[in-house]
C-alpha cells in the first residue's frame, strides 16, 4: 500500500483506539477514497470498507463497480446475493463496531439483527478527526484550488459593469473556473447585488446592478477533488458611507479572528473574537451564522468554528473564517478566507485584498 494511505489508515486506527472500537464500517465514498484512492459512487448499493485494529482491511464491493488492484481483502457480490450476510460473516464476532454516519438504515438494521452480540456505536469521529487535519498532499491540493479561486474572483469583480445581472456574473465566474483548470464549482456561486446580499445564501437571479449597490461574491471551485471557498464584497460606482463603515468592521472581525489562530485554542474562542467585535459595534443581531466551517473534499466537512464547538485547533486543520453583517432590505457584507492551522499560527490561503473598493 502507498505510504500516504498507510499514514491515513494509521490516523484512523489511532482514533479507533481512542474510541475503544474493535471494528469500523466505512461507507462514505469520500472517506473510502481518502483511505485508498479508490472512487465509486454506490448510489443505492452497499459499498463498505471494513477496518479492524490490525490486519488487512476488507472491501465489500458490488460486481458492477470498478476497483483497481489494491491491498485489501475483497468480497464481491451481485445485486441478487445476500450481501448483508456476506458482510455479517466477515466482521467481528463480538466487541464494539463503529458505523459511519451516512450508512443507510436499510443496511444497518439487518446487520444489527444478524449480529446481536455486537455493540453498535457511531464511529464517524474516527474518520472526521483524521480527515480534519490535512496532510501535506491535501494541503498542496487545497492551496492550488484557492489559487484558482483568487484568480477567478478578480475576473468576476472586473466583469461587473452597467446592465449586468447576478446570473451573468455567476455564469462568467464558472466559465473562468474551467479556463483555469478547475474541475467544477464546489458549490453554487453566490452573486448578490444590493439588498439581495442581506440573504447569506441568495441564489443569483436577474437583478441588475445599480450605482451604490454592494456586490457580494461567495465562490469556490474543486480541483483534483479538493475545494476552495472565499467571499469578497465590493461596491458598484460608489460606496455609501454607512455601508463602507460596516465593511471595515466585518473585515476587522475577520482579521481579528485570524490573528489568534494557532494550535491548541478552542474553536469557540475564534468565533468569539469576531463576534464580540461586531456585537460591540451594535450589529451582533445581524451576524446570524457561525463564523466558519471545515472544508476539504466537500465544501462543508464535519467540524465548525462556532460558539458551541470547544474542540481545540490542531495543526493541519483548514476551515473558513467568514464574519458577516446582514441588514434586511438594505445591504449585506461578508469577508471570508480559508485558513490553515500551522505549527505556530495560521496561513491564510486567499490572497485577494479584503478592503472594500469601488467597481467602475
Amino acid at each position: 500500500m502507498d505510504r500516504l494511505y498507510i499514514e491515513r489508515f494509521n490516523k484512523v486506527r489511532e482514533e479507533m483506539a481512542a474510541e475503544k472500537l474493535d471494528g469500523l464500517i466505512v461507507s462514505d465514498p469520500y472517506s473510502i477514497w481518502y483511505l485508498s484512492g479508490i472512487w465509486n459512487d454506490p448510489y443505492e448499493r452497499m459499498y463498505v470498507l471494513y477496518i479492524e485494529k490490525d490486519g488487512k482491511p476488507k472491501f465489500f464491493v458490488n460486481r458492477l463497480f470498478n476497483v483497481p488492484e489494491n491491498d485489501f481483502e475483497e468480497f464481491w457480490f451481485s445485486d441478487t446475493d445476500d450481501y448483508i450476510n456476506i458482510l455479517a460473516e466477515n466482521v467481528l464476532k463480538n466487541g464494539r463496531l463503529g458505523i459511519d454516519k451516512i450508512w443507510p438504515a436499510r443496511f444497518l438494521i439487518p446487520l444489527m439483527e444478524k449480529k446481536s452480540d455486537l455493540k453498535f456505536c457511531l464511529g464517524s469521529d474516527c474518520l472526521d478527526k483524521a480527515r480534519a487535519c490535512k496532510d501535506s498532499e491535501e494541503i498542496r491540493l487545497m492551496k492550488e484550488a484557492s489559487r484558482i479561486n483568487d484568480i477567478c474572483i478578480e475576473r468576476g469583480m472586473a466583469f461587473v459593469k452597467e446592465g449586468v445581472t447576478e446570473k451573468e456574473v455567476a455564469e462568467y465566474i464558472e466559465k473562468q473556473f474551467k479556463l483555469e483548470g478547475a474541475d467544477c464549482p464546489s458549490f453554487e456561486t453566490i452573486v448578490s447585488f444590493g439588498a439581495n446580499a442581506a440573504d447569506p445564501h441568495h441564489s443569483p437571479d436577474n437583478t441588475v446592478v445599480k450605482e451604490g449597490d454592494c456586490v457580494l461574491i461567495d465562490m469556490g471551485c474543486k480541483k483534483d477533488r479538493y475545494c476552495s471557498d472565499m467571499t469578497r464584497t465590493r461596491f458598484f460606482k460608489k460606496a455609501p458611507e454607512e455601508y463602507a463603515e460596516i465593511h471595515d468592521l466585518v473585515r476587522q472581525a475577520n482579521e481579528k479572528a485570524e490573528s489568534i489562530i494557532k494550535p491548541g485554542i478552542p474553536l469557540s474562542s475564534i468565533d468569539a473574537a469576531a463576534r464580540d467585535l461586531i456585537t460591540q459595534a451594535g450589529y451582533g443581531q445581524y451576524f446570524n451564522h457561525r463564523l466558519g466551517h471545515f472544508i476539504g473534499q466537500s465544501e462543508h466537512e464535519q467540524g465548525d468554528v462556532s460558539a458551541s464547538n470547544n474542540n481545540l485547533t490542531k495543526e493541519g486543520m483548514i476551515f473558513s473564517i467568514e464574519p458577516g453583517v446582514y441588514l434586511p432590505g438594505k445591504f449585506g457584507v461578508r469577508v471570508e478566507d480559508l485558513v490553515l492551522v500551522t505549527k505556530d499560527g495560521c496561513e491564510v490561503l486567499n490572497k485577494v485584498d479584503k478592503k472594500w473598493s469601488v467597481l467602475n
